[in-house]
């Protein structure tokens, strides 16, 4: 039952997220003209993907203020609270989600990978160490990967951040795989 309604959740926040539901929305980051002028949505699209959060105000602050992102929506539910995140110009986001309805959550360590591509991952990689979290591998060439660099940190409940650099023009190439 409470994995069912997990779910509906995610379909909710995920469907408020692409426009296509209206949740009650309680602060919003993005002004109404900003709406009129956003070009029509890729299909298919990675709206949200929601992460249950122990602690919202410090998750929601280490997601802007040290991954750099902006809150684009928040909601108080009689059950939970989310805060909507995102990079600017960014087509998907993260639902932060804190139930507050007293049921036993487990939101430490959690086998989640959230991928993020970013100008500069080292530097990233220096401000999540200087907020006081932990930089579980220093971004660098992989030759695992075709020598991309790649970098894991992790956020206040434990979740990994995979750290990368913007793509360039050209895709990595793969390495091949054993027969």
């Amino acid at each position: 039952m409470k994995t069912m309604i997990a779910a509906s959740l995610l379909v909710m926040a995920l469907a408020a997220c692409s426009g296509e539901a209206k949740a009650p929305e309680v602060a919003t980051s993005a002004p109404a003209e900003t709406a009129a002028a956003t070009p029509p949505q890729k299909d298919p699209l990675l709206s949200a993907v929601g992460i249950g959060v122990s602690d919202l105000a410090k998750s929601t602050d280490f997601y802007v203020n040290v991954m750099g992102m902006e809150k684009i929506r928040s909601y108080h539910l009689d059950y939970m609270d989310e805060e909507v995140v995102g990079y600017p110009d960014a087509e998907s986001y993260i639902v932060l989600m804190h139930w507050t309805d007293g049921s036993a959550r487990t939101y430490k360590d959690l086998p989640i990978k959230i991928v993020t591509r970013v100008k500069d991952p080292v530097a990233l990689a220096a401000k999540i160490k200087a907020a006081g979290f932990e930089v579980t591998r220093e971004p660098q060439a992989s030759a695992q990967v075709g020598g991309a660099i790649v970098g894991f940190a992790k956020d206040p409940d434990g979740y990994m951040l995979e750290l990368l650099p913007l793509r360039t023009s050209a895709p990595v190439a793969e390495t091949p795989k054993p027969n």
